[in-house]
């Protein structure tokens, strides 16, 4: 099984400098050294809807657009009201990660959002350094 490799900057500009020459797909794909199939995607999905052309720039811009939106957005988000309070637990009353995912089940029984964290992973992802400061300020 091969390994898919995102297009590059370069290729993209190739593809749009070679389509504006009117080179075919296939002629496309063996200058890049890609199968047909990537090229006609990358067309059909980053072809302008005013000109019907291709433009390297804005599918480049389209493509970092759809990766940030394709990311898994984290349930505890750096700076929201729930981050402040897991971090005021965990840092200045130096509750465990189980203390907090009971007191935030307690605080919102009804929000399954808030009520089933999962705080002991959540902690951990909170911020590593906070959870070595915390240990390191325990063992002091």
């Amino acid at each position: 099984m091969t390994k898919y490799q995102h297009l590059s900057a370069e290729e993209r500009a190739a593809i749009m400098i070679e389509r504006a020459r009117n080179t075919s797909v296939r002629a496309i794909a063996r200058l890049l050294g890609r199968s047909a199939s990537t090229i006609t995607r990358e067309l059909a999905r980053n072809r302008t809807e005013s000109s019907r052309c291709y433009d390297a720039t804005s599918a480049a811009s389209a493509y970092r657009a759809r990766r940030e939106r394709s990311r898994r957005q984290a349930k505890l988000a750096t700076g929201s009201a729930l981050y402040w309070q897991v971090h005021h637990d965990l840092v200045y009353r130096r509750w465990s990660p189980q203390q907090i995912a009971a007191r935030l089940r307690e605080m919102h029984p009804d929000n399954p959002e808030q009520r089933n964290l999962s705080a002991f992973l959540w902690v951990r992802r909170l911020n590593n350094a906070l959870s070595a400061r915390l240990h390191k300020s325990l063992s002091e």
